[in-house]
């Protein structure tokens, strides 16, 4: 939190404001910026000591085009170390806390900003999807999270965790908001070059428009079952009757490569995170260990790389340099995209006979804190039903659709659509929003315990 350079930042919007410049919807609103996103002025950890009390020279485009809105940056929130996570328990500066059970989980790896928003400690917020890193927090804190389609939103200055998966979104309390912000930031940017050179799809008119009267909505019969906690399928089984009883088509659809997603992914991810993550040598910026004048430059950055990444973060760099090296490469990370092209042929036969797919955002509500710490591969299965939608690319949101039985916490409905049909899933995710609100007499959050 940066109480005086927000004071300074509100001032510059009423400065604005004054001189007859006009601004969009939300000039002079307070965002919490997750900190992975540069920003001047600001220190930039991404979670890690590796980072500790840096302070980039310039703004990430979305840091930018923010500013540019007038939305006033309050301050960074906390994530798992370089997004590598899906709880915040992975943070080198402690773990976030759910708002509606502080002994659990707020999500990952943007637990920070799905916590401040729920929190009501600010009424929007960033993050970043890599495989679900803003669905899946939105999902265990009750609140909106939206993935737009990769490309659609600018990664420059974003310190990269997967350059193939990365994808910032918005946090907020309604769709709409989340429309507006989504808006604010998105579009083509010549300094990303995985940037779409294409309009912004109209994403706050479908968050207005709010009706799914005669679209084809498809269940993925592949994410269902097994795993997935009784209370989550209830509500999800819910939101489906309560989207035919909106008029709109619903039928079952099978995309068996799904169930190979989560494999597939945890060597791709892994595999560009060891290249990326090698840029931090010591040698530059951020932390240095053990240069005392008799340590080679190979031996402190050693010594570095040790002391700044935490276990989870060296985890993914020893798996995708072994996927990476020479004998293994066609085993592991050439099959994986080849997968990576099956899901994504899944996606299209799909969306040829649906406008939309839906399913349960996460298997479970959020967990307790340090019960999956000690078991990566339990921790992992968070992402199960996210996955999918960023190996292949696709606009993925999640909404608020009830309270589980067995726990009382939140629980997310995913909306899938595909590359470029963001406003798909806004359509879809209001029409929900308005019509559980009406039921519930008033929003999710409304019923979240008093901290």
């Amino acid at each position: 939190m940066d109480a005086e350079s927000a004071l300074t930042q509100a001032r510059a919007v009423d400065e604005r404001i004054a001189a007859g410049e006009t601004l969009g919807p939300l000039a002079g609103v307070p965002i919490a910026h997750k900190d992975v996103f540069t920003t001047t002025g600001m220190p930039t950890t991404a979670g890690s000591k590796i980072l500790e009390g840096w302070l980039p020279p310039y703004d990430a485009t979305v840091t930018r085009r923010l500013r540019e809105a007038g939305l006033v940056i309050l301050g960074k929130t906390n994530l798992d170390e370089f997004a590598m996570g899906s709880s915040t328990e992975n943070s080198a500066y402690g773990a976030t806390h759910n708002p509606w059970d502080l002994s659990r989980i707020p999500g990952g790896s943007s637990g920070g900003s799905s916590a401040a928003v729920s929190a009501y400690e600010a009424p929007l917020s960033t993050g970043t999807d890599t495989g679900g890193s803003i669905r899946q927090p939105a999902a265990v804190t009750g609140i909106v999270g939206m993935k737009p389609t990769y490309g659609g939103s600018s990664r420059y200055g974003l310190i990269a965790f997967a350059s193939s998966l990365d994808t910032p979104g918005p946090f907020a309390r309604n769709v709409l908001d989340a429309a507006l912000l989504h808006e604010a930031f998105s579009g083509h940017d010549p300094l990303d070059s995985t940037s779409i050179d294409a309009p912004v799809p109209a994403v706050v008119e479908a968050a207005r428009h709010a009706d799914v009267a005669g679209m084809r909505v498809g269940v993925v019969k592949e994410f269902g079952g097994e795993g997935y906690q009784p209370g989550v399928l209830a509500r999800f089984n819910e939101a489906v009757e309560l989207l035919e009883s909106l008029g709109a088509k619903v039928v079952e659809v099978s995309c068996p490569t799904f169930s190979y997603a989560l494999p597939a992914y945890y060597l791709i991810a892994p595999s560009e995170c060891s290249s990326n993550l090698a840029r931090f040598d010591a040698m530059r910026y951020g932390l240095r260990v053990g240069d005392d004048g008799t340590r080679s430059a190979e031996e402190v950055m050693a010594l570095t790389r040790a002391a700044g990444f935490g276990p989870e973060v060296k985890r993914r760099i020893m798996l995708g340099t072994y996927a990476l090296s020479s004998g293994y490469y066609d085993a592991y990370y050439g099959q994986a995209q080849k997968v990576r092209t099956l899901i994504m042929r899944d996606f299209e036969a799909a969306f040829q006979q649906v406008d939309v797919l839906v399913s349960p955002t996460t298997p479970t509500t959020a967990f307790p804190i340090g019960e999956r710490a000690d078991d990566p591969m339990a921790m992992y299965l968070a992402d199960l039903c996210t996955i999918p939608t960023n190996l292949a690319g696709n606009a993925a949101i999640s909404v608020p659709c009830g309270l589980a039985d067995e726990d009382g916490l939140p629980v997310g409905l995913q909306v899938m659509a595909p590359t470029l049909a963001d406003d798909r899933c806004y359509r879809v995710g209001a029409a929900v929003e308005k019509a559980f609100e009406s039921r519930w007499g008033g929003p999710l959050l409304s019923r979240a315990p008093a901290l």
